[in-house]
């Protein structure tokens, strides 16, 4: 079977959990002998893991040219695109994340004018998708969140294959519910065109049904996973227990993911114990407000920010820390937890978040409920047995919750949507 996927970022280059669930369930999927993935992406870096699929970037996809009576012709472009009209598009795909700042979609802020021109971005990415759809083959087309949906349904409409949407995140969780109508619009084009829609959580699942307006018999659920810590993550020197207590949010400083909660949780443990410090790891529209908030709580020299993290950066942070805290107010899934709880890291999660659905050794709280979250963290630092029995037994459990696992239940997916 081969597959054609459409995404917007992939390892080592990522801003944030989609690439790493796309690298994952891609990498489970490959483990299946008959399965063939093609990967498509805005812009390669060259240094991406090619051994168990093939990469295509946009940003250097060339018209396919084929011979006919008089001369060449460009033969796999619509006929109301010129060859010149093509290269001006696919050269306009942005997709340089370095550095670069992440606005309240979760969206890259690029010198004043992006997100401004995230809709023509999206329309020349799916522009560009239309000379792939022409020249793979493929027996289905899996889209991953909503930037990429209008490439699938452009594929879906030259090639006649299936569709599959895979929705990460939409933007109820991005905006607690002040929904963007263009976005909105995106992302249910996307699902109505769907021959079938992935969702990350049952919570998502819910949103998807009640708030799209899809028919639950087309929703399916498959939970995000890890990988296994490489040789070179498991490297990483422990520096627990140096001085103080590390307590750590790491994640977009955003609306979504509610930092304010855990800056106010922070100055009620501190009222409580000393040796305690909390680092807040991440960027965002967010973080100025986050600072003056711990400068008027008055924790400023038990507070720290990093900015923004990632990969083997996240992981030293991690094995840093004594207690990792997600406190989101909406969160399709979370693979951030999951990612702590391997190094050894007990877990605070919101209840409100998608991966409190499988975690059974984490612990759980209403993200609003700031006394409940300042207690969790209070106790995973006050009881040395507690915190023991959570490190224990979470990185016992999130041993077991692979890829492998996701990507068969995807699998089963794209079988009945194939035959039946």
């Amino acid at each position: 079977m081969k597959a054609l996927m459409y995404g917007w970022e992939f390892p080592p280059h990522i801003l944030g959990g989609l690439g790493t669930a796309s690298f994952g369930l891609i990498r489970g999927l490959s483990m299946q002998q008959d399965m063939d993935i093609t990967f498509v992406m805005p812009k390669p870096r060259g240094d991406e893991d090619h051994s168990f699929l093939k990469i295509i970037g946009l940003c250097c996809t060339p018209v396919v040219w084929r011979e006919v009576d008089r001369g060449f012709v460009a033969g796999r472009l619509p006929e109301c695109m010129t060859v010149e009209k093509y290269y001006e598009l696919r050269d306009h795909i942005y997709a340089d994340f370095s550095g670069r700042q992440v606005d309240e979609l979760g969206c890259i802020e690029f010198s004043g004018c992006y997100p401004d021109n995230l809709m023509e971005e999206i329309n020349n990415y799916s522009i560009v998708a239309g000379v792939v759809a022409r020249t793979e083959r493929y027996d289905i087309i899996h889209a991953h969140d909503w930037l990429t949906y209008p490439a699938g349904i452009h594929t879906k409409m030259i090639s006649g294959k299936p569709l599959v949407v895979h929705v990460h995140a939409t933007d109820y969780d991005r905006s607690r519910g002040s929904v963007n109508p263009e976005v909105y619009h995106i992302e249910k084009n996307g699902m109505d065109h769907a021959d079938h829609i992935i969702t990350v959580s049952d919570r998502t699942r819910r949103t998807v049904i009640e708030k799209y307006c899809q028919n639950a018999s087309k929703v399916t659920t498959v939970h995000n996973a890890v990988e296994p810590l490489s040789k070179e993550i498991l490297s990483i020197p422990d520096r627990r227990g140096v001085r103080d207590r590390i307590v750590t949010f790491l994640g977009r400083i955003t609306m979504q993911k509610g930092p304010e909660y855990f800056v106010e949780a922070a100055a009620r443990v501190l009222q409580k114990v000393d040796g305690v410090r909390f680092v807040m790891a991440g960027s965002g529209d967010m973080m100025d407000r986050m600072i003056r908030l711990v400068a008027r709580r008055n924790i400023s020299d038990r507070f720290h920010f990093t900015g923004f993290m990632k990969g083997r950066q996240v992981y030293e942070i991690f094995k840093a820390s004594d207690v990792y805290v997600m406190p989101s107010v909406s969160e399709p899934f979370g693979i951030s937890p999951l990612e702590a709880m391997q190094c050894g890291v007990p877990s605070v999660i919101s209840k409100q978040s998608g991966c409190a659905e499988i975690l059974r050794h984490a612990v759980k709280v209403d993200y609003w409920d700031i006394d409940a979250l300042a207690d969790a963290i209070y106790g995973l630092i006050a009881y040395p047995a507690y915190h023991r029995f959570l490190k224990e037994e979470g990185l016992r459990e999130v041993n077991g919750i692979g890829w492998e696992q996701a990507a068969q239940k995807l699998r089963g997916v794209y079988n009945s949507i194939l035959y039946g």
